[in-house]
């Protein structure tokens, strides 16, 4: 295991996301902000704006709560609260033409899915009000184009059955990676928050046993959808209802891109949760190492372009 690891949470135990909490109408924003290694200490927007905190409830456990559950510094997560708002997903709060999309969609669903019984993240399709949250999270991903919509809708219900989604939730994938993404408490909106924390990939043989292969970075890609098909499946999806994650990406200690087997398996894991779970982020908070992580990932790209223009110009110097 890597040492000098950002102090987290200890992964609770396994419960259901509930929420009385409605949030009101918000606007649709999304926002990534960068969390620095005091998380005390206010962070700033991007015009330099000291942010407000959001205030991250831990969730109760079943038996009593450890030493690092009663850390202040644990509990909280620095978000711009001024400028971050979420969309509704309230038919009522949509625009004439949002409504007249949403419409069509269904019409569009309704015709190719005639005489099917299709569930999509555990909520009956065409079945009750949670189908219009779900089919809104497909119209924003293609700027509310129903014919888009439906295609995408159509190609995910076809990917979570080539991929046999329902089997995949009663796999046993074991429990290496329960320390590198898991869920803690939630945000003050209600939100269930992920924790991702690439540091612990610096243990060289969590590393290996993860991606040393083909087939190992295979089965990583389904313990990862099995994870976030589990976790979204305890949302709420009626009108009003907390159906999105509070996502936190904890890039301190990592091995960075230069490992081609994590850059390949997050490529291919990213690409994979965009194109079959979208919206499901309301918002992301970095970890300040984000930012040297690019940076070192410019310097190998900055390397790799002086090497390449110094062995095309080296002939004609010559």
């Amino acid at each position: 295991m890597a040492e000098n690891n950002p102090p987290n949470p200890t992964p609770p135990h396994e419960e259901t996301y509930s929420s009385t909490l409605t949030p009101e109408p918000e606007l649709p924003v999304t926002e990534k902000t960068e969390l620095t290694d005091a998380p005390e200490q206010p962070v700033t927007d991007t015009e330099g704006n000291p942010s407000q905190q959001e205030d991250v409830v831990a969730a109760e456990a079943e038996s009593e709560p450890s030493k690092e559950q009663h850390q202040p510094n644990q509990n909280k997560i620095p978000q711009n609260l001024g400028s971050f708002k979420e969309e509704s997903n309230r038919v009522t709060d949509l625009s004439e033409s949002e409504r007249t999309s949403l419409e069509q969609f269904k019409q569009l669903a309704t015709q190719s899915l005639k005489d099917q019984q299709v569930s999509i993240y555990g909520v009956p399709l065409l079945e009750d009000e949670r189908t219009d949250t779900i089919l809104l999270k497909f119209l924003r991903a293609r700027d509310f184009k129903p014919k888009e919509s439906h295609t995408m809708l159509q190609n995910t219900l076809q990917w979570r059955k080539s991929f046999n989604i329902d089997a995949l939730l009663d796999e046993d994938l074991g429990d290496d990676l329960d320390k590198v993404v898991f869920m803690h408490g939630f945000s003050r909106e209600g939100h269930p928050v992920c924790y991702n924390v690439y540091g612990e990939f610096q243990n060289k043989e969590l590393y290996e046993k993860t991606f040393g292969s083909e087939e190992k970075r295979e089965r990583f890609l389904r313990w990862r959808v099995q994870f976030l098909e589990k976790s979204i499946r305890k949302l709420d999806f009626s009108p009003g209802g907390v159906n999105t994650l509070f996502q936190v990406n904890d890039l301190k200690n990592s091995p960075g891109p230069a490992k081609k087997e994590l850059r390949v398996a997050t490529k291919m894991a990213l690409q994979l949760l965009q194109d079959n779970y979208p919206e499901f982020v309301a918002k992301q908070v970095h970890h300040s190492h984000f930012i040297l992580y690019f940076l070192n990932f410019n310097v190998l790209l900055f390397e790799a372009w002086i090497r390449t223009w110094t062995h095309m110009l080296t002939p004609l110097i010559i």
